[in-house]
């Protein structure tokens, strides 16, 4: 196969193992905040996105670092596109940033 096309697909991969992994955290979160037992969501939700994660970078890579490079890229920027996405509100942002400096 293509070297530039195995990169972009590995760079695709790396983006949605991101999109898993800090989508699966902010849904943790969501969850564990609201529940009896949150050490059980959080802990259990830690093992299933690490488990996931590591094992998609394992496969992906098949022992190549460029590959691994371009998966890492891919899953760097879907931290970034899940923070945006999951970001509060512009007015919710401001109201949040005032009250954090009066707890100073």
């Amino acid at each position: 196969m293509n070297e530039t096309l195995t990169l972009v697909l590995a760079w695709v991969a790396g983006g949605g193992l991101g999109a898993i992994f800090f989508g699966g955290l902010w849904w943790t979160v969501r969850k564990g905040l609201s529940s009896q037992r949150p050490a059980l969501w959080f802990f259990g939700g830690l093992l299933l996105r690490m488990s996931t994660t590591l094992s998609g970078f394992y496969f992906v890579s098949g022992g190549h670092w460029q590959r691994l490079l371009a998966c890492l890229l891919g899953f760097v920027m879907a931290r970034l596109v899940v923070t945006w996405l999951t970001r509060p509100s512009g007015e919710n942002q401001t109201r949040q940033a005032q009250e954090a400096g009066h707890a100073t």
